[in-house]
């Protein structure tokens, strides 16, 4: 028999679920971890948190369940948007991710706004900035944590960066793209105007996928540390 599971990457805790192919739930596992405030307004997590969680939520729900890795036909993800994971040119965690219901970065939606025209950033992005979204985080860490900023190498967003891990391949789709600031929704690709008006490099970003599609293979070193 076939089983998929999924990974619900939240703000409190990540649940993975163990379904069999007619939709029923076989298992599942949360596993729970927590929030920082640095300062008021701030919020952030370690993305080496969620990734603990996926991978303790996986190996419980394989041997709950007694259902093997090669029943295992594929894995989906979802979770919180908008937060901003950064790495370097090894992978490597650089600084806390900064989360969605962080408030920090009311100037530098003010500054995308006046760059991009609020007309026009609605028209791409369909959205206005908010402090919510992806490219206000990035604009604040580039203007306060430059140095940080320059060993830069990969913008994830944090479902991303556990896919990352699962796969070793830098994607994101359109679901939670959408929620950056940065895509050309109607387009449904990054927007070189938006990122050229922000001096944001395209390189940085994942690769841009559908919901639905295929983007990889377990990676050797993950299917050992999560049981796949």
């Amino acid at each position: 028999m076939k089983y998929l599971i999924g990974i619900d990457l939240g703000t409190s805790g990540t649940k993975t679920v163990l379904f069999d192919t007619n939709g029923r739930a076989v298992a599942s596992k949360t596993v729970e971890y927590p929030l920082s405030q640095p300062q008021n307004g701030w919020a952030e997590q370690d993305p080496e948190d969620w990734w603990r969680a996926a991978c303790a939520g996986l190996q419980s729900v394989l041997t709950e369940s007694g259902v093997s890795a090669a029943e295992i036909s594929g894995v989906g993800l979802s979770g919180q948007m908008h937060g901003l994971v950064l790495l370097d040119g090894a992978g490597a965690v650089l600084r806390p991710a900064i989360l969605w219901c962080d408030g920090r970065t009311g100037e530098e939606c003010r500054e995308i706004t006046e760059t991009i025209g609020r007309k026009r950033l609605i028209e791409i992005t369909a959205n206005p900035a908010l402090p919510g979204f992806t490219a206000g985080k990035i604009l604040w860490v580039r203007k306060h944590e430059p140095a940080l900023w320059q060993k830069t190498r990969h913008i994830l967003l944090p479902k991303d960066y556990v896919r990352y891990r699962l796969t070793g391949v830098f994607a994101t789709e359109v679901s939670d793209a959408s929620g950056m600031n940065l895509l050309d929704v109607p387009r449904r690709c990054w927007s070189q105007e938006v990122l050229k008006k922000l001096d944001i490099d395209e390189g940085l970003l994942g690769e841009v996928h559908e919901s639905v599609d295929v983007i990889a293979g377990v990676a050797p070193e993950a299917a050992r540390a999560t049981g796949l």
